[in-house]
């Protein structure tokens, strides 16, 4: 980037902190701003972008492991394990079945494209992102219950969909392996990822801690130490053949199980005062991230869009999402306002925008089918940040209002009643992205 396009970012960036808590009550939100402000900026020549810069897949790497690590320090294991009933069935039968319906939808409405291409499409527009429904993960009239699994949801399915998305376009550009080497391939990626996670978390959060109580180090610098954690998870991972993204999650669950205060609630916990840097790093690099993707993938995919990409799209934030959370809610007991709720609820957002860029560096050796693919994830992702930001708040204090006239509790299949101080008012990095 030039000198004027930065300059050209920063004063956006410096003019939203300006009316941020204005615009919180609109049905405007931070990703509809810098999706929107990327997207002018490319038609206008502000800012242009180099599509095959790998200063941008970096950039992208990077956000996703932030936001990752510091949405898992702020969950509580001890707590979260005893709710992890709905969660766990979106993320074990409804996340498999949206990349198969969505892989079936692609290939009936879009031709000229192979099913692994489609696969690949469904796989990164499968993970879903709270930061575009935060007005829900944050009103306390919708219930813990729904909030909790909405969080644990967009939270973990990123990680798990990446060994999908690297499998299926390392098929696409022709990459041959064995049916053995692909099933170790991805048992490496997530065996290496969960280790790594693990070693890094617990190894950072004791020394910090230790640092702390025997007066060692200065508050900033913990800070700013804790900031380094998902990065360098990022980069072992990749060295050793483990997943990235699933060893900055994991890394933040570990990171966060090893510091609470047990005699604080949930959120007060020294992990979290560590992670208060990384919070405001995370909202910034999401930030970029929206700008980066209006700029460098909505503008070059407009003119590719057709009608089967504009179905194939609205597919895929309902049907394609709402019928396998629908199935994978079957014998819950949830009511089938529950049911819908919880399936709307699925946007688009940074996972898929990660993926998208990193298969922008895939473009060539993808030939001309990229264009298609590109087009399917970029209005897709739009479409997401319009539709779920304008109705997130409203949806919200609707369901609310209702959950209220009724009993809302976990059903004994998916386990007790979670309190409130499950999901309690703090500052989630996700929740801050839209609303501080």
């Amino acid at each position: 980037m030039s000198a004027s396009e930065v300059v050209v970012v920063a004063v956006l960036v410096f003019g939203y902190s300006l009316v941020s808590r204005r615009v919180s009550s609109w049905p405007v939100s931070m990703p509809m701003v810098f999706v929107g402000a990327g997207w002018a900026s490319a038609a206008l020549g502000l800012v242009e972008l180099d599509t095959d810069g790998e200063a941008i897949a970096l950039v992208a790497e990077i956000t996703l492991a932030v936001v990752l690590f510091s949405d898992a320090v702020r969950i509580d294991p001890r707590r979260l394990r005893r709710y992890l009933g709905l969660p766990t069935r979106l993320l074990l039968i409804g996340l498999p079945l949206t990349i198969v319906l969505g892989t079936l939808v692609n290939t009936a409405l879009i031709g000229g494209v192979g099913v692994v291409e489609l696969a690949l499409v469904a796989a990164i527009l499968a993970p879903t992102d709270a930061a575009l429904g935060a007005a829900v993960v944050e009103d306390e009239s919708v219930p813990a219950r729904d909030r909790l699994t909405l969080n644990v949801e967009s939270g973990v399915n990123d990680g798990l969909v990446v060994p999908a998305t690297a499998v299926l376009a390392a098929i696409a550009v022709d990459e041959e392996r064995s049916t053995g080497a692909w099933i170790g391939f991805v048992a490496e990626q997530i065996g290496y990822g969960v280790a790594i996670g693990v070693v890094l978390g617990v190894v950072a959060i004791r020394a910090l801690s230790w640092a702390h109580l025997a007066r060692w180090s200065d508050g900033r610098y913990e800070q700013l130490a804790t900031m380094v954690v998902p990065v360098v998870a990022l980069f072992a991972a990749q060295a050793v053949g483990g997943n990235a993204f699933i060893a900055a999650f994991v890394a933040g669950i570990a990171f966060g199980a090893g510091a609470t205060d047990p005699t604080a609630t949930h959120g007060e916990g020294r992990a979290a005062h560590f992670a208060e840097f990384t919070d405001d790093a995370a909202q910034l690099l999401a930030l970029i991230a929206f700008f980066l993707f209006g700029n460098v993938l909505v503008d070059g995919v407009m003119g590719h869009i057709d009608g089967a990409i504009a179905v194939a799209a609205l597919a895929s934030l309902t049907i394609v999402r709402m019928l396998p959370v629908w199935l994978a809610l079957v014998g819950t007991g949830l009511r089938w306002q529950s049911r819908l709720f919880l399936g709307w609820f699925g946007p688009r957002g940074l996972a898929s925008i990660v993926f998208g860029l990193l298969l922008v560096e895939e473009a060539d050796e993808l030939s001309g089918r990229s264009d298609q693919l590109f087009a399917l994830i970029g209005l897709t992702v739009v479409a997401s940040v319009v539709l779920h930001g304008a109705s997130a708040a409203p949806a919200a204090t609707r369901y609310g209002r209702w959950a209220a006239t009724v009993e809302v509790d976990a059903p004994a299949a998916v386990g007790h009643h979670v309190p409130a101080d499950v999901m309690p008012e703090t500052r989630w990095s996700v929740q801050r992205w839209v609303k501080r």
